[in-house]
């Protein structure tokens, strides 16, 4: 009775002690599970705090080239407008100066071109070219030079040019060129146009 007692005993420590241990290794594991876990949880928000970041990152450069291409296309729109009203008032300047060749005020106009073109040039033979319009009129101009005591030769040339109107003059030995048609006068005020349309655009004026 006493051996199957004591080998009941024995039975009973090795069972309790076995169940601890393992009861001691639940625990264990458990513990590490729990580490693990909270190990998880951290770098699944750093991960998380990384694609968000991304996210927003990516965001603002898209903004940024939307707004960039927003205001390209913006400036692009205006340097269109503000070219074609600076050829708009072009195209009005050529109309309205084609039909002052009509008036009296034009003859002054070449006359002044004439002396003006011939003290540019500075030589003693010049030779004038206009358009076929401005034939008879750059004729009677020329002729009248002498008048007021230009000795300077001009001679009218036989090739007109294709322009509004005003005057191309040239040195006879072809050294000297002095632009002073109408086209070239209107085209050296286009920046002075251009500049006063952008500052219509903006307001300024």
């Amino acid at each position: 009775m006493s051996s199957i007692s004591a080998l009941e005993r024995t039975v009973n420590k090795v069972l309790t002690q076995a169940e601890q241990d393992l009861i001691t290794k639940i625990d264990s594991a458990y513990e590490e599970s729990l580490t693990n876990l909270e190990r998880s949880k951290t770098n699944l928000r750093l991960e998380y705090d990384k694609i968000v970041q991304g996210a927003r990152k990516q965001a603002e450069n898209l903004k940024r080239q939307i707004v960039g291409s927003s205001r390209l296309a913006s400036r692009n729109k205006q340097l269109v407008i503000v070219e074609t009203a600076v050829n708009d008032a072009f195209e009005m300047a050529k109309k309205k100066l084609e039909s002052s060749a009509k008036e009296k005020s034009y003859s002054s106009l070449i006359n002044n071109m004439l002396k003006e073109s011939i003290s540019a040039i500075g030589s003693n033979e010049v030779i004038v070219e206009c358009n076929k319009r401005d034939t008879d009129l750059v004729k009677r101009s020329i002729s009248g030079l002498s008048k007021e005591n230009i000795k300077a030769k001009a001679v009218l040339s036989e090739k007109t040019i294709n322009v509004i109107g005003g005057i191309r003059m040239r040195s006879a030995d072809g050294s000297m060129t002095y632009d002073n048609t109408l086209d070239s006068r209107i085209e050296r005020l286009k920046p002075l146009i251009r500049k006063n349309i952008v500052q219509m655009l903006r307001g300024e004026q």
